[in-house]
């Protein structure tokens, strides 16, 4: 499931975030409380000024935040944005398929978007994977894209869902949240 992120979320997502391997890939340097009240303010800052859209990622059975997302680089004049600043509780990892499906499907068929980016270090091999199972088009490496943590350079790895590939990639995530659902 998926909420508006709101500060009432700040103590179920920080029990899930207290994991220094959640954060390894981010920009964010997480290690207690303080700085996940840091990174929580910046969200909810950035929907306030309309920069991003954040939301919770709950648990469908329990309703506890085990991650969060956002929409990001809004270009509404363009009908694209970013899907980003993605994390998940470690004890969740490779169940996210209901949150990006909510997120895509919300982005085309109610924003109308006609192209929705993401990015991550090319390093992550994880991500990567991931975004080639919804599945996403590669679209390439961007070299020294980014200065994060301690002035280390990043090449990003990028990738994109356009309208004319949400079919195809709506019947995919559909029947893996349908198998994961049915136990399989």
């Amino acid at each position: 499931m998926l909420e508006p992120l709101t500060a009432e979320h700040e103590a179920g997502l920080a029990r899930a975030a207290d994991d220094p391997e959640v954060w390894r890939w981010t920009n964010s340097v997480i290690s207690g409380p303080d700085d996940f009240h840091g990174w929580m303010t910046d969200a909810l800052a950035e929907a306030e000024a309309g920069v991003s859209a954040p939301y919770a990622i709950l648990n469908s059975a329990t309703g506890a935040p085990v991650g969060s997302s956002r929409y990001l680089t809004l270009r509404p004049e363009h009908r694209g944005l970013e899907i980003g600043h993605t994390w998940h509780a470690s004890s969740v990892w490779g169940t996210g398929v209901e949150a990006k499906l909510l997120l895509l499907e919300h982005a085309f068929e109610r924003l109308g978007c006609m192209r929705v980016e993401f990015k991550t270090d090319a390093r992550n091999e994880r991500s990567r994977a991931a975004l080639l199972a919804l599945p996403a088009k590669f679209e390439g490496i961007f070299r020294k894209h980014m200065v994060v943590r301690d002035g280390e350079l990043r090449d990003s790895a990028f990738y994109a869902i356009t309208d004319d590939d949400w079919p195809a990639v709506k019947s995919e995530l559909t029947r893996r949240l349908e198998a994961k659902l049915q136990g399989g």
